[in-house]
């Protein structure tokens, strides 16, 4: 059994009577980073520095103690093409740009959590467009195709032995996914749980073939749509066979205080018997920008005790990771600290949208946030 493997069924309590020492340490917290944008920017003139020295970025969040990585999966992402114009040469967080990043990511020691949004951009709590190929389609057959396309992209990861320690059915799918099929509002939770347990069963069943015992994380935004959601998923969805309650948390728009934090994840574990973890979160280093692309963090979004500097990242990361401690939560994942300013684009503009957000300089140095990772924690 690999090594990674070993780590993440530890998170469940299933030893391996073939235990080693794993990638996770001794803590066995999940140190998370979301770098779905790297492959990317590397193609776009972007560059990453460590000590002043220039070098691999997934080498250097491993080196700063990440043990997971974090990608999102585009069902046909065509417009990460044609957004280049007639520069643009490949698609970007489709199934071939997920599988370099995987290879990447295990390349250098990392674990991986493959984030199925199932659209052809993004979705969240705001918008869960269905991919233009299963438009029109009828309950039953999107059921089947959530099926059919969930296995056969793990089954062609597995082949490659690149199967992911972790998968999310759905992003941030407070709303339902694959609307308006999949709305719990216009068709129940009974609709769209046997969607997601369609994408569950799939995982499943390419699992066993695996060495890989990959967990299965469900994902909603903001702690306080968590109770909610997940009895309604859970009673009357009927959705049960998952491991992992993933939540986003970002202070910026939740109610909830840190200090509330861990109430509400030990809440969660005892409500529902699930590990629980923050698969979301961010903060910026600065209120500034490095490029004509309007951050989404700006000046008037710190937190109070927690300025807008590079040791005030490190300090709310650290403060956050403690309250996630604190609650039995098993890990947090801080989303696209490698999203520096570069040629890369997107559908509303060039560069970065969160270069203050990352764990890097304008120049492309690593900042002191990174370091969160190897705090001493209680």
């Amino acid at each position: 059994m690999g090594l990674v493997a070993i780590a993440f069924l530890t998170l469940t309590g299933a030893l391996s009577s073939c235990r080693k020492e794993d990638v996770l340490g001794k803590t066995k917290f999940v140190f998370g980073a979301d770098l779905s944008y790297v492959n990317q920017i590397l193609e776009h003139g972007g560059v990453y520095k460590d000590g002043g020295i220039v070098k691999d970025p997934y080498q250097i969040f491993s080196d700063h103690g990440t043990n997971l990585v974090r990608l999102r999966l585009w069902y046909n992402p065509a417009w990460t093409k044609t957004v280049y114009g007639k520069e643009g040469i490949k698609l970007y967080n489709d199934l071939e740009d997920v599988r370099v990043a995987i290879r990447r990511a295990k390349e250098a020691g990392m674990a991986v959590n493959l984030d199925f949004h199932y659209s052809d951009t993004w979705a969240d709590p705001q918008k869960q467009v269905i991919p233009e190929a299963w438009k029109g389609l009828g309950y039953a057959v999107l059921k089947d195709s959530v099926y059919q396309y969930t296995y056969r992209v793990l089954k062609s990861l597995n082949a490659d032995g690149l199967m992911p320690e972790m998968v999310q059915i759905g992003n941030e799918i407070n709303p339902g996914m694959l609307l308006p099929v999949g709305s719990y509002l216009d068709n129940g939770w009974g609709q769209l749980g046997g969607l997601i347990n369609s994408g569950i069963k799939a995982v499943r069943d390419v699992s066993k073939e695996s060495e890989v015992r990959t967990l299965i994380i469900l994902h909603v935004a903001q702690p306080e749509n968590v109770e909610f959601w997940f009895r309604g998923a859970t009673t009357l969805g009927e959705v049960n066979d998952f491991d992992i309650i993933g939540l986003s948390y970002y202070s910026k728009w939740s109610d909830i205080q840190m200090a509330q934090l861990s109430g509400y994840i030990r809440d969660f574990r005892e409500t529902f018997g699930k590990t629980v973890m923050v698969v979301e979160t961010a903060y910026p280093w600065t209120g500034n920008g490095a490029d004509s692309y309007g951050n989404i963090f700006g000046n008037n979004d710190a937190e109070p005790g927690y300025p807008l500097t590079p040791e005030g990242q490190y300090k709310y990361l650290v403060e956050l990771t403690q309250a996630i401690k604190d609650g039995g939560g098993m890990g947090i994942m801080v989303w696209e600290p490698a999203w520096i300013t570069s040629q890369a684009k997107d559908l509303w503009g060039t560069g970065s949208a969160w270069e203050n957000c990352t764990f890097f300089d304008f120049d492309g140095n690593v900042n002191r946030g990174i370091d969160y990772m190897t705090h001493t924690f209680r």
